[in-house]
């Protein structure tokens, strides 16, 4: 939905004389802006759902519709379009979110906490793929812990998760996907590698060359361990390095790669992994490398933050910390 006396060019503009001016935001609006309004408009614009906005701010979903409708009408503006899962922000609203988020946090911490109080820094959420927070991410925010910053992480599927930080129930996300959006703000983490394994029997049998001189057909045969039933991590390796489609049904699927590692080590046959989870067992000799291709096929994490976690400053530190370590890993 465009902004109904815009002239098609976001905030540019506008039909009738100084109406563009009296409502741009930074421009002089016509009487006082309620407070409780922005503060609703805001926690709808960083959550992208009135529903998840209406849990964040402990009201219901009606009393968030009927205070955004009224903020619009006092705007004469349209402030966001609805969407199959959520809403999302009209220009207009972008440029109105950046200017009163900061002083709308300010205000909030005095209405929480008292003037000049410095509040106890809360948990700090964390939600990510179990394995990479198990393995990787856990242990380089250790010392951290000991610091006393205390951290409640919870594991999961990306798309779950990145829902769940939009409507402010964690804080960071380590997320495989980039998000989409104007809602989240993400930078890249960490590039997966991926490998393709088997142990060091199956490895024998196979062949230590089989499978790049005769590709996909040297592993006719070898059962398949995976993480899901349509195998979405050894279909892409297929496709990269391949080049074709890979077919056939995995023998075991484990919906936890550490329990893929530990099947595959076992002698289970072969599978494709994340080089990080298991770059122990191919230094021991474990698990063997079946190929090594010039360009392996990659994945890059994210990590992605809800705005309006700057209150909390361990929040910070437990995003610096992973963005540090992250360089070696």
């Amino acid at each position: 939905m465009r902004d109904r006396r815009s002239d098609g060019k976001g905030l540019g503009p506008e039909a009738g004389a100084g109406f563009g001016e009296r409502n741009r935001p930074g421009a002089a609006p016509r009487g006082p802006l309620d407070l409780s309004l922005l503060r609703t408009f805001l926690a709808v614009h960083r959550t992208g759902s009135f529903t998840a906005a209406a849990r964040l701010l402990s009201l219901s979903q009606p009393t968030v519709t009927t205070q955004i409708r009224a903020l619009e009408r006092r705007l004469d503006r349209e402030l966001f379009e609805r969407q199959p899962r959520g809403v999302a922000p009209t220009p207009y609203a972008d440029e109105l979110a950046a200017q009163v988020a900061a002083p709308i946090d300010a205000l909030a911490a005095v209405a929480d906490h008292g003037p000049g109080a410095v509040p106890a820094p809360q948990p700090v959420h964390l939600a990510g793929p179990a394995e990479f927070l198990c393995v990787t991410a856990l242990p380089a925010l250790a010392p951290l812990v000991e610091e006393g910053v205390r951290l409640q992480v919870t594991p999961g599927l990306t798309d779950d998760l990145l829902d769940g930080l939009r409507a402010g129930h964690h804080d960071l996300v380590i997320s495989t996907v980039r998000p989409r959006g104007r809602t989240l703000t993400a930078v890249p983490l960490t590039d997966e590698e991926f490998v393709l394994v088997a142990s060091p029997g199956w490895a024998r049998r196979i062949g230590p060359d089989a499978v790049a001189e005769d590709g996909p057909a040297a592993l006719h045969g070898v059962p398949m361990v995976m993480y899901a039933e349509d195998l979405p991590i050894a279909r892409r390796y297929w496709r990269h390095v391949f080049g074709r489609r890979l077919t056939g049904e995995a023998a075991v699927t484990v919906p936890d790669l550490r329990g893929v590692v530990a099947t595959v080590v076992a002698g289970a046959g072969f599978s494709v992994l994340p080089a990080y989870l298991c770059r122990a067992e191919l230094d021991t000799g474990r698990l063997v490398a079946l190929l090594e291709p010039e360009d392996p096929p990659i994945n890059t994490s994210y990590l992605a933050q809800r705005p309006g976690t700057a209150e909390n400053p361990h929040v910070t530190r437990v995003r610096d910390r992973l963005l540090a370590a992250a360089r070696d890993w």
